[in-house]
Order: structure tokens, then C-alpha cells, then sequence
């Protein structure tokens, strides 16, 4: 797929919203391409640093699958036994990993857009890949989420997604609205009417959970983000599934054809039912499959580039 990879040499990857559309299909269908067996496509020895400031399981260690499938040296980092102890910054941490050699840096952190003085630097000369910003961007899980959609339906044109939950915290809201209204899905919105921006109206419409199980193609869950709250109050699981998630009884409501995803940790019996985790039309456990080949389409076209 000489073509597909060509378009998707990219210095960077910190957002989705930055890239053509035909240049995130590629990514796509170079990823699938990878599931399948497909050899990777880039010359020489490469290292890889994953610098994870944030606990992570999925994106972390699914990164390293990728990197390890590619063929690339991983660097080991660990931040509570590195300079970061002693004051050192991100920016200094990137510096030193570019100047021993290191080719590309995989960074989740807590501060929003954290990327932008990585890219912009004179100095630094690794790729950036971002692994989750805050509250901002993951765009490597709405990446794979693309490509689990694009797997079941061959298609984003016309397809009806509901997004529901923690809106206004989740950066796999952002970037899933987003790409999806771009390529063409349409977007209903669900959830705690406090956790829903009005800036969202721009991509979708809110609408009652009920009334959106019955019409919707793809139900897309999002995690209950308690770190990222100040505070719960009374916060009943109990009281959020009823009224919020997705029970076996909405379940029963939906399409035949439609389908469960969620980026996880899910919280069983607050989001779904836990009995729906792992049922027919549950795509959960592919998403996290496809995660690795996902991340494997973006590494190579960094380290193509």
C-alpha cells in the first residue's frame, strides 16, 4: 500500500484534528493492513521512549506492543526514579531522550497541549506522539476507535453514533466528535445534563438515552472520570446506570446491527451493565486489539517521515 503510506509520513502526531481526512483513512487502512499481517515499512534501527506521567494500562502498554511489533528498541523510562525528582521539566526530560538518540517519544500528561513547545523547539529533533493530554486530545483511541468502526460498517457516511457520558472530561469525546461529524457519522450526545457543553452543538444533538438506543448504529460509552472531578456529592452508581447507562434492557432496544464500544477501564455496572462487557454486540476487547495495530500505522509514519 505504497500510496496509503506515502501520505501519512507525519513529523508528529498530536492530534487528529490536524491531519486531511484522506491522511486519517490511510492511517485506517494501513492499520487494518498491519492486523493482517502486513510487514512495516521503514529503514534503519529506531528507538522509541514511552514517558507515561499519568497511570495507564491500555494506551501505555498497547504502544509498547506496537513498538515491540515494529521491531523498534524501546528505552526504558521510569519518572519517580528519573530527573524529574529533581526538578527537571518535560521539556529538559524530551531534550536529553533526542540528544542520546531516541527517535520518537510516546508522552501522556496532564497538561493540555503539553506537545507544543516539543514540536516547536529548534533543538529537539524526535518525533512527538501524543498519549492523552488532560482533558484535550487522545488521539490515538479515536484512531482506533475510527478503525473498529471503519472494520464493522466499511464506512462513516450516514452512520448514526451516540456518544454518552462524562462529555465534558473526556478527551476521547473531543476527538471522536470531532473526526466522526468530519468523515461524515452523524452525532447524538447523551449523559448527565451537567456534563454536557453547549459547544458540543456544533457536531450533534443531545438526546434522552432511551430515544437514542432504538435509532443509533454505534453506541459509544464513555468512563465515569472521577479523578478529574473536584467532587462527586452524592454520586450513586446505582442512581447513573438507570439513568445514564446502558442496561440489558436498552441493550434489547437497540438495532440488531448496532454495536457497544467504550475506550475502558469500563465501571462495571456504571457505564454498562457488566453482563454487556463482553456480549455479542460488544466491541470492547476489539477496540483494545486494534489499539496495537492502530498505534503501529502511527509510529510507522512518524518514523517514515
Amino acid at each position: 500500500m505504497k500510496e496509503a503510506i506515502e501520505r501519512t509520513r507525519l513529523d508528529h502526531f498530536v492530534s487528529v484534528e490536524t491531519l486531511e481526512n484522506e491522511e486519517v483513512t490511510a492511517l485506517i487502512k494501513r492499520a487494518g493492513e498491519l492486523k493482517w499481517g502486513a510487514a512495516p515499512q521503514y529503514a534503519g534501527i529506531k528507538y522509541a521512549v514511552n514517558l507515561f506521567f499519568e497511570s495507564s494500562t491500555r494506551t501505555h502498554k498497547s504502544f509498547e506492543m506496537a513498538e515491540n511489533k515494529l521491531g523498534l528498541k524501546v528505552i526504558d523510562f521510569e519518572p519517580s526514579t528519573s530527573s524529574l525528582t529533581k526538578g527537571e521539566s518535560l521539556y529538559d526530560t524530551v531534550l536529553t531522550m533526542a540528544a542520546i538518540g531516541v527517535d520518537v517519544a510516546v508522552i501522556r500528561h496532564g497538561s493540555e497541549s503539553f506537545y507544543t513547545d516539543l514540536i516547536n523547539s529548534p533543538t529537539i529533533s524526535c518525533s512527538i506522539i501524543n498519549g492523552g493530554d488532560g482533558a484535550g486530545q487522545h488521539p490515538s483511541q479515536c484512531l482506533l476507535d475510527l478503525m473498529t468502526i471503519y472494520e464493522e460498517f466499511g464506512s462513516f457516511e450516514g452512520l448514526k453514533v451516540a456518544i454518552v457520558g462524562d462529555l465534558t472530561h473526556s478527551r476521547v469525546a473531543r476527538s471522536n466528535m470531532q473526526m466522526l461529524q468530519r468523515l461524515g457519522a452523524e452525532i447524538y450526545f447523551s449523559g448527565p445534563p451537567e456534563w454536557y457543553n453547549p459547544s458540543f452543538d456544533q457536531y450533534g444533538q443531545y438526546r434522552p438515552l432511551d430515544e437514542l438506543v432504538k435509532m443509533v448504529d454505534v453506541m459509544m460509552l464513555l468512563r465515569v472520570q472521577h479523578e478529574r472531578h473536584e467532587t462527586y456529592g452524592n454520586f450513586s452508581t446505582a442512581s447513573y446506570l438507570e439513568k445514564y447507562g446502558l442496561t440489558a434492557d436498552r441493550e434489547r432496544n437497540m438495532l440488531g446491527h448496532a454495536i457497544i464500544m467504550h475506550p475502558a477501564p469500563v465501571n462495571h455496572d456504571v457505564e454498562l451493565q457488566g453482563t454487556l462487557m463482553e456480549c455479542p454486540r460488544s466491541r470492547i476487547v476489539t477496540q483494545m486489539q486494534n489499539g496495537v495495530y492502530a498505534r503501529m500505522a502511527i509510529l510507522e509514519a512518524v518514523l517514515a517521515h
